[in-house]
């Protein structure tokens, strides 16, 4: 499968790829709010709810044969870390509001995990191609502490915005927060401008 290289969105935000405060990392260290959440490929669903016109159901299978991309994006912590070139395959956020049919008064989206993680965006910060929901990570299955068997990937914001063992996916018509904005952290999270904390 063709790769398709995002790792130049920065320019959208800033002059360095490198958000300031961040620095560069070869690893892909692990956190989370807690434990790893236990996964079952025969009773998982992800489902998709809110302002649409069809709410959907998926099971593991139907989710992993959705049309997929594969991108080499760059990942920010809100930690200070950053690793660059991350090659994730998934099915791009708009793949999925299209099939969903978003309602014309939806504003925001809030994911769900496994582990009752959230974490909120507003419509238009995912519906751009780099926002993916993954399953892969440098062609092999995304690891369970690092969010397999499905997480989302957020390029242009630190990756609490990303929630590891995504779900499910709420259409919103007014703004709620997440398990971290409602915890300080910032609610737009731009690694450019430093967002970090509320």
């Amino acid at each position: 499968m063709s790769v398709t290289d995002v790792t130049d969105l920065y320019e959208e935000y800033g002059e360095d790829r490198l958000p300031p405060g961040q620095r560069e990392t070869s690893k892909f260290p692990v956190l989370s709010k807690g434990n790893t959440p236990k996964f079952d490929p025969d009773t998982w669903e992800f489902r998709v709810t809110g302002a649409v016109e069809d709410e959907l159901t998926f099971d593991y299978d139907e989710f992993r044969n959705l049309p997929s991309v594969t991108q080499r994006q760059d990942f920010h912590c809100v930690t200070g870390w950053s690793k660059f070139d991350c090659e994730f395959e998934g099915v791009t956020f708009p793949e999925l509001a299209e099939r969903a049919g978003v309602h014309d008064d939806a504003t925001h989206v809030m994911f769900s995990a496994l582990d009752d993680y959230t974490t909120n965006l507003p419509l238009e910060e995912c519906m751009r191609d780099e926002v993916l929901f993954t399953w892969q990570f440098d062609g092999e299955d995304l690891p369970p502490d690092h969010g397999g068997p499905l997480r989302v990937v957020t390029p242009h914001k630190y990756a609490y915005k990303g929630a590891k063992w995504v779900c499910g996916v709420e259409f919103l018509t007014e703004a709620e927060r997440g398990y971290w904005e409602r915890r300080g952290y910032s609610n737009t999270a731009n690694p450019w401008n430093e967002e970090r904390y509320s």
